[in-house]
């Protein structure tokens, strides 16, 4: 009794890759390193506009805190907490984040005509060096809207005014963005 072996079952699989898998390979690679390309290219602007929406929220904080301290020691009235349409010291509309002027706060008649910038340290990760970063805030813009407060019979409040601090962000990936801040000052501290 003979015993054969039938080597052309073996050497069908023994063959590799023909050209159409090897294209195929190619093809689902390519897809997959593009959706990667495409997943780190929305992850750098979710990082650019996580480091805005940041800023935007301090700038906004800092600008509320900086009407209660100025009613706090005083430097300013509780009759000059108002817009400038209303006959206070805060300007109306959006206007760039201007550096405070003479009376330190924010958003008011004394701003002077220089943009806040944002320093980071430089290369050496100290900060008050000659190589930190300075980025200009130009891309910000800042409403402080003061308003009267009703009463709940319907009367205007002469105590009370609630504070509105809006950061408007422009992006060129994202577009334009608000972030908002409110709180009520009154005239007893």
């Amino acid at each position: 009794m003979s015993l054969r072996h039938d080597t052309s079952k073996h050497r069908k699989s023994d063959q590799g890759f023909g050209l159409i898998e090897a294209l195929i390979a190619t093809v689902i690679l390519v897809v997959g390193l593009t959706a990667l390309a495409g997943l780190f290219a929305q992850s750098l602007t979710a990082l650019q506009s996580t480091r805005e929406d940041l800023v935007a929220k301090q700038k906004a904080m800092e600008a509320l805190e900086g009407v209660y301290s100025a009613r706090d020691d005083a430097s300013v009235g509780f009759a000059a907490i108002q817009n400038r349409s209303a006959g206070g010291i805060f300007n109306d509309g959006f206007q760039p984040l201007f550096v405070p002027g003479a009376n330190g706060i924010v958003g008011t008649t004394s701003d002077t005509q220089t943009i806040q910038s944002e320093v980071s340290p430089g290369p050496d990760g100290v900060l008050g060096d000659a190589d930190d970063i300075v980025i200009p805030l130009v891309n910000y813009q800042r409403q402080i809207r003061i308003q009267q407060v009703i009463n709940p019979d319907g009367s205007v409040s002469s105590d009370l005014r609630q504070i509105t601090v809006t950061i408007r962000v422009a992006s060129s990936r994202i577009g334009v963005r608000d972030y908002n801040v409110t709180g009520y000052i009154s005239r007893y501290q």
